[in-house]
């Protein structure tokens, strides 16, 4: 495979991993090529990161596509000659031994001709003729460096600071070795399927890639860091709607006495200014099951808007409504708060979603007022049943500003039970189904 081909094909796996790299952004990083030595690998790949990786965030996915792409080594399927780590014949080579005194200390090209070694002879299994099959797993599991630790911790001070830096150096080299060793698996099942097959499985999104209906618990830990500011946007963002959504009563006499230059003809009515006081936020989220890990994110979002705005006021629902307020206090335990509410909030009585009872329902709290703005958080699937459109447009028209977020794909929308476009008229709807597109919903409210 040549330069052009292996740089092409790195590109279009960033994109199809989830990293955003433009036209402009890949011909940038093939001129760099033109000003580094190509044989220093190392150099390659900070000038691959610093034209195409634009947030840390994107570095880890990255690191892995660029190891697939431009590996360390490509010395095919089995152990190189004189290798004294992967000859199976070599009774006296122990490599616990070796892998603990790299655990000690080691450069990171050790690390990784180390790791290839013991891939080689322990990672291979048997598969079809003529094929093999790689495992991290079996290697880890026959050098089990986390066993080496009470080991290499003979002779330090314990309880101390001493064994505490030790402790961390040692874990720091542990999970150096993992990564080298998952590397160079990867780099064989490459060889042996192609570069693409594998680079579509070995990467997961960018946090901010990561689709709403498809996280996983560890996912929303991840994604907390990254609520708190769009938190704070948003807030920012309604704010200055607010400012300039309307203007303050009429100002008598200033306009009377602009008329004088026009002939006591008032042309331009002045304005007094809007008494100023901070938006209030109300949100109503759908907490069913077929939304399940969107509504976890939607909770996270109203616990952290909490932090940002004077007044908000959140509502989940099934087939009826509860205010879930009370369960988001500023500055307690988020993990807390979803616990109690799973238990103790009444948002279902018969299961099934149902969103025009909930409208109904919600309608009948007085919650939605000329200063509030509304936010509807759901898949707008409501199980054939009525719609109550007309309660919808009541709310839309007394609030503020209304708005909705879909986590759907829009080519579902309207698809089955889906009423997105019925109700998507009356309050606009975004499809919201990762962060990027809630950043971009938020950007767009200036």
């Amino acid at each position: 495979m040549s330069l052009v081909d292996r740089h092409v094909g790195f590109v279009h796996a960033l994109r199809e991993a989830g990293l955003p790299v433009s036209l402009a952004e890949g011909l940038d990083a093939a001129r760099a090529l033109q000003v580094i030595d190509l044989a220093e690998r190392e150099s390659l790949r900070a000038a691959y990161a610093a034209t195409l990786v634009k947030r840390p965030a994107y570095r880890p996915g990255f690191d892995v596509l660029f190891d697939l792409w431009f590996p360390s080594s490509t010395t095919g399927l089995s152990a190189e000659p004189g290798n004294r780590y992967g000859e199976r014949d070599d009774d006296h080579a122990d490599p616990r031994e070796r892998l603990g005194e790299l655990l000690r200390a080691s450069t990171d090209a050790e690390m990784r001709e180390f790791a290839r070694a013991m891939v080689e002879r322990f990672g291979r299994q048997p598969a079809a003729e003529g094929r093999q099959n790689w495992f991290s797993y079996s290697v880890m599991r026959a050098l089990s460096p986390d066993t080496l630790m009470a080991r290499l911790l003979q002779g330090v001070a314990r309880g101390g600071l001493e064994e505490k830096i030790a402790r961390q150096r040692v874990n720091a080299n542990i999970k150096r070795f993992e990564d080298a060793v998952a590397t160079d698996v990867r780099r064989r099942i490459a060889e042996d399927s192609g570069i693409e097959r594998i680079a579509r499985s070995a990467v997961r999104p960018p946090v901010d890639q990561l689709d709403f209906l498809r996280i996983t618990r560890a996912d929303l830990v991840r994604l907390r860091r990254e609520v708190y500011p769009l938190a704070r946007r948003l807030a920012t963002r309604l704010a200055i709607r607010h400012k300039h959504g309307r203007r303050g009563r009429l100002d008598f006499r200033r306009t009377m006495r602009a008329s004088l230059s026009t002939g006591g003809v008032p042309m331009e009515p002045k304005f007094r200014p809007p008494r100023p006081h901070k938006p209030e936020l109300v949100v109503l989220c759908d907490t069913s099951d077929s939304v399940s890990s969107f509504a976890h994110f939607t909770l996270l979002l109203t616990y952290a808007l909490r932090e940002q705005f004077t007044k908000v006021r959140a509502f989940g629902f099934v087939d009826t409504v509860d205010e879930i307020t009370r369960f988001f206090a500023p500055g307690g335990d988020v993990s807390e708060a979803l616990a109690k509410l799973a238990t103790e909030a009444n948002m279902s009585r018969f299961g099934r979603t149902n969103y025009g009872r909930a409208f109904e329902e919600f309608a009948k709290k007085d919650a939605v007022g000329p200063k509030t703005s509304l936010l509807i958080l759901g898949d707008a699937r409501s199980n054939y049943q009525p719609p109550a459109l007309d309660t919808l447009k009541r709310l839309a028209k007394g609030a503020r500003h209304a708005y909705w977020l879909n986590p759907e794909p829009r080519q579902q929308w309207d698809s089955g039970d889906s009423l997105a476009t019925a109700y998507g008229s009356i309050v606009p709807m975004r499809e919201c189904r990762n962060i990027a597109q809630l950043a971009e919903f938020i950007e767009r409210l200036a």
